[in-house]
């Protein structure tokens, strides 16, 4: 079962255990899916690496509200999006550690040679094309930093 089916499904229960939160959230995440489907040059459902691009993007979306919300002092709403992001969570892979994250750095740069601090670029797109292929879920932000220090920036 896709990951697709598996929210269309999880919608239905969360409607029978009427669950308000987890039922908008989830509508939320196949609305987004729908949205991309419809998008000219798709043809079929789409794939499951497709569906954790367009979650990682919900998760991204629901952090920087947080930030929004926690600077204009609504707690209540910043709660809301936390909640949210852990239900989102729970259809991706397992988020990779500091310690495989600088494995996966130091394996780029062993690999490209001697980079230097100018090269980042490289380093990341290498980097970040390496942990996709594998499906790990990372966030650039944090490659960034393990990237920039590994190269003694």
């Amino acid at each position: 079962m896709g990951i697709s089916e598996q929210i269309e499904k999880d919608i239905v229960a969360a409607m029978r255990s009427r669950d308000e939160l987890r039922l908008s959230t989830l509508r939320m995440a196949k609305a987004a899916i729908k949205n991309k489907e419809k998008e000219p040059g798709q043809h079929a459902p789409l794939e499951d690496q497709a569906v954790l691009q367009i979650l990682s993007t919900l998760i991204k979306q629901r952090r920087d509200s947080i930030e929004q919300f926690q600077k204009g002092g609504r707690q209540e709403m910043a709660d809301k999006e936390a909640a949210e992001i852990v239900l989102i969570e729970h259809y991706m892979p397992k988020a990779m550690g500091g310690e495989e994250i600088t494995a996966a750095v130091k394996a780029a740069i062993a690999e490209m040679g001697s980079p230097t601090i100018k090269e980042m670029g490289a380093v990341m797109k290498n980097v970040m094309a390496r942990l996709q292929a594998i499906g790990a879920r990372v966030e650039g932000k944090m490659v960034s930093e393990i990237v920039k220090k590994q190269l003694g920036g």
